[in-house]
């Protein structure tokens, strides 16, 4: 089995950037891709809101940060994950071609997918006039008629963002009229915009056109009759699904599927981590995603060299060690070690002072349940065998308890 520091699933804007890290920092770093290199952001004709780069494309984007990431020295390969074993310490990953891979941490980069309409046309026309995001293409409708499909929070709101733009809106709601599944605050909104036209009661049948968007056919659900309207393009917001189908009971998700992960890109598995539009998150672009791939890496990385550090000074450790927590903010902390110092010499080093600071080393407080400073445990083989937290005031009592330990 192939080993690597670092395995990233996903070889988006989110993983190539987390490969660009994670490369760059000499960890051996494999990322693993079941499509196109570049993900969704691959299929983007024109991208003009990546800073720094505001005439390029998708594909061509794409092609230059995967490039970057392997000169660093990652990794990049062709096939399907189908099954994570991320329990250990030593992470396993399955894929199709029958290749089993190990992994000291995981960034789990697979991207979410706008939900299709499946209707005749669309799939045609993906990238030439239809469109699942506003804030990539809305510019590219400037003074044209637009269709939107959807009535939530996200088919409402990029609505009226591309009124910015376009001469017409026409939002298209399965509801009767005055019903819509946004927020009533962007409902009355909406209500109010002049450039917005709402067709109620209908769904969309099929996307027309040649070379790009034509037209659009509109079903009306009560009268069963179908119309043709005009238009130069269709934004559909139906939801969006995200990757994470084998992934499910592995690491925590929200109720719609995508992974729950902090500020730092950490999941709920020790050595885990997202990034990208599979997270939880109020905004999915290329470079929101990037910047989750930078992060996850970093703190990948931390995390390994807490790992090593933890196991050369605790784990391999023969004898006893004392774990103190604390802080530099915490003065009495402080002091506590210089006393702790001074009593383990009576043991002749057979119990190892360890000193954790809970400011920097957060992982390893949460690992022992440590909410303060002040803390102190006696381990043996990374296992706790005695409390001493509420002995160390008592400098004699604490005096005797190491030598019994001793």
């Amino acid at each position: 089995m192939e080993a690597y520091d670092l395995a990233i699933i996903g070889a988006g804007p989110a993983g190539l950037a987390a490969g660009i890290y994670g490369a760059r920092a000499k960890l051996r770093t494999l990322i693993i891709e079941k499509a196109a290199v570049g993900g969704q952001a691959f299929t983007t004709r024109e991208l003009v809101n990546y800073p720094g780069y505001p005439d390029s494309t998708g594909p061509e984007l794409m092609k230059t940060m995967a490039e970057h990431a392997q000169n660093f020295g990652a990794e990049i390969i062709r096939d399907q994950v189908l099954d994570l074993e991320l329990s250990d310490s030593r992470k396993v990953i399955q894929t199709k071609k029958g290749s089993r891979y190990e992994a000291k941490s995981v960034i789990l980069a697979v991207g979410a997918q706008p939900r299709m309409l499946k209707i005749p046309g669309e799939g045609k026309f993906r990238g030439m006039g239809v469109s699942y995001c506003a804030t990539c293409d809305a510019e590219f409708y400037d003074g044209l008629d637009v269709v939107v499909v959807g009535n939530g929070d996200a088919a409402i709101e990029e609505a009226m963002y591309i009124t910015k733009f376009a001469r017409r809106v026409r939002v298209i709601v399965i509801h009767d009229e005055g019903i819509v599944d946004c927020n009533r605050y962007s409902a009355e909104k909406a209500f109010k915009n002049e450039k917005i036209e709402f067709i109620w009661n209908s769904v969309l049948s099929e996307i027309k056109g040649n070379d790009e968007v034509e037209s659009v056919v509109v079903k009306n659900l009560k009268t069963e009759t179908f119309s043709e309207l005009p238009t130069d393009g269709v934004f559909i917001y139906v939801g969006t699904v995200p990757g994470t189908d084998f992934i499910r009971g592995k690491v925590s998700l929200d109720s719609r599927g995508y992974i729950i992960a902090n500020e730092q890109m950490e999941t709920s598995v020790d050595g885990v981590f997202a990034a990208g539009d599979a997270r939880v998150k109020p905004l999915r672009q290329v470079v929101t995603a990037a910047n989750d791939g930078a992060i996850a890496a970093v703190t990948a990385e931390r995390y390994l060299d807490e790992e090593e550090d933890f196991n050369q000074q605790i784990l391999d450790f023969k004898g006893t060690v004392m774990l103190a927590f604390w802080s530099p903010a915490d003065e009495e902390s402080i002091s506590l070690l210089s006393k702790l110092e001074r009593l383990t010499e009576v043991t002749e080093n057979t119990i190892k002072l360890v000193k954790i600071d809970v400011s920097r080393k957060q992982r390893i407080a949460k690992k022992f349940n440590v909410v303060q400073t002040q803390t102190v445990h006696l381990l043996k083989s990374g296992k706790i065998i005695r409390d001493i937290t509420g002995d160390i005031r008592n400098e004699e009592h604490l005096h005797n308890i190491l030598r019994e330990m001793n």
